[in-house]
């Protein structure tokens, strides 16, 4: 006797054996009932989710002898017929082998005979999105008005290949991946009925594999019986699909989170030695990783498709490693995915990400280093640290700027000594406020400091030294002063900054001698611009007068 492969003998019959499919069949089976046909319908989805079969049993109901409305009987003749595949009046079409026009002509040629013995002749276009852009055009009238007893059933995974104007013609359906679980509650159901001994890991294992098609699950499980026999062992199931084994999967990550490099070596020589397709591990690594963030966010939802036994073990292990963490390990392995798809050498390349991943755990959170920012911040100052008030309004008077600049005081009257330990209070204050500005100030010599006055000495080095020439950062220095001395204060800024930093300046070119005027030779207007402008005068041939003959 000819054995049936278990995805032939287990094909759904009737609109209730279709599982995961619940909102295509009750439409359906309503649209019988109320006598609402369409004439033509559209399958789309992902491959062995039911598109054919469904089509099938649409087929049967809509021309069966017996049964219910929208319940095929599976026994009259009708039924047998489309079954088995002979049926004159349900015609299956590979569109992908059938796909000319020359095709489509002889089709249309023939939908205008009734059918033989059934209520409607059915055409079943399989892969429809292969047909050629003319045998569309071909088929588009027909399908926009075809005799009554005919219908059109198209299957495509590739809807979008479709021209519009066949899918406007068309009620379309779209059929979804099917549940890891529903996957798995078929399977047990078959392995039950079949006599076959094996475990809801192992079932589990090769639904997520078969990755929502229940065809493919089907065919992987006769894979597997035929291996071991009706007796099936987890490490037989892993070995002969080529799966990779979730518990070199839990090591490597919980491996990745503690930072043991030298263990992660090992497992991936372990994964090396095995013949496992590294390019297929590093995938399944992602999803790994995936599956421990996502558990993270989503509690108590079904986003992650694994067993109830690993499902413990999964939170526990992403709780170690923290959702910010785990962030990064994900975004760190979808940008070097590309090198590995064009390397030479997998398995190096694999090694080399991991290793950097095991030494991400000694770099701090963002979390952590503000925390540990704040709280630096916190004991430099003494003090809460406080944002500056956004209502103090800016100074930008000119006068009063290079007032603050101008220092009329004579050297008697500054005490280098007095407010050193009130002014040190203030540059960790002003650290927490502007690191930068306070850096400078570290470098100017404080010269002295009283309830409304600060008088400052110009530091050595050209940065620091040109540093408040600058209007708007004087003006900020003065609403730092303002918001830790609780008043206004003037400020004197002591020192050229030209002349400190001219050493490091290169002299032009002498083209022409030329002296420098002393300044004390000018009238006090020139000497307050000099001052301001921190300029000097090179006095030169004057200009002639012209003379009048």
């Amino acid at each position: 006797m000819t054995y049936e492969v278990l995805a032939r003998k287990w094909r759904p019959q009737g609109f209730e054996d279709v599982i995961g499919q619940e909102h295509v069949t009750q439409t359906l089976v309503n649209a019988i009932k109320t006598g609402r046909l369409a004439h033509a319908y559209l399958f789309s989805g992902p491959r062995g989710v039911g598109k054919t079969s469904v089509a099938r049993i649409l087929a049967k109901a809509i021309n069966c002898e017996k049964g219910e409305p929208g319940k095929p009987c599976n026994q009259c003749q009708v039924c047998e017929e489309i079954t088995s595949g002979s049926s004159v009046d349900v015609q299956e079409i590979d569109g992908a082998s059938n796909r000319g026009i020359d095709e489509i002509r002889e089709l249309r040629g023939n939908i205008n005979y009734m059918p033989s013995s059934s209520r409607y002749r059915v055409y079943i276009i399989d892969e429809v999105h292969m047909l050629t852009l003319p045998a569309f055009n071909a088929l588009l009238k027909t399908l926009e008005e075809p005799p009554p007893h005919v219908k059109f059933i198209f299957a495509t995974t590739e809807p979008h290949k479709v021209p519009v104007t066949i899918l406007s013609r068309c009620q379309r359906f779209d059929f979804k991946r099917i549940p890891l679980y529903k996957i798995v509650e078929h399977l047990q159901n078959i392995s039950r009925q079949e006599g076959i001994e094996i475990s809801k890991t192992s079932l589990s294992l090769i639904a997520k594999e078969a990755d929502g098609g229940m065809r493919d699950a089907e065919s992987l499980l006769d894979q597997v019986v035929s291996f071991s026999g009706t007796t099936v062992e987890d490490k037989q199931v892993t070995d002969i699909l080529g799966i990779i084994d979730r518990e070199i999967l839990f090591q490597l990550s919980g491996s990745i989170v503690e930072g043991d490099m030298k263990k992660c070596l090992e497992i991936l020589d372990q994964v090396y030695k095995y013949g496992y397709d590294m390019k297929a591990f590093y995938r399944s690594l992602m999803q790994q990783i995936r599956d421990l963030l996502i558990s993270l966010i989503a509690r108590e939802n079904d986003l992650v498709e694994i067993s109830e036994n690993d499902r413990g073990r999964v939170r526990e292990q992403a709780e170690k490693a923290g959702r910010e963490r785990l962030q990064i390990i994900l975004n760190f392995l979808m940008k070097r995915e590309e090198n590995l798809r064009f390397t030479t050498d997998p398995r190096l390349l694999l090694e080399a990400v991991i290793l950097q991943l095991c030494q991400m755990g000694d770099f701090l959170s963002f979390g952590e280093i503000i925390d540990r920012v704040e709280g630096l911040e916190k004991m430099l100052s003494g003090r809460p640290v406080t944002r500056p008030s956004p209502d103090i309004p800016r100074l930008s008077d000119p006068e009063a700027h290079w007032q603050g600049k101008e220092t009329h005081g004579s050297p008697e009257d500054l005490q280098p000594s007095s407010g050193k330990s009130e002014w040190k209070r203030f540059l960790s204050f002003l650290s927490s406020k502007n690191r930068a500005m306070a850096k400078v100030l570290e470098e100017w010599e404080l010269k002295s400091l009283s309830k409304d006055s600060l008088a400052l000495k110009r530091g050595n080095r050209s940065f620091s030294t040109a540093y408040f020439d600058d209007a708007e950062k004087l003006d900020q220095l003065r609403v730092y002063c303002r918001e830790f001395f609780g008043q206004d204060i003037r400020i004197s800024l002591q020192g050229s900054a030209k002349s400190v930093s001219r050493n490091k300046a290169v002299d032009p070119p002498k083209a022409k001698k030329k002296s420098v005027a002393p300044q004390q030779d000018f009238p006090p207007p020139v000497k307050d611009i000099l001052d301001v402008f921190q300029g000097k005068v090179i006095t030169g041939e004057s200009p002639r007068k012209p003379t009048s003959d």
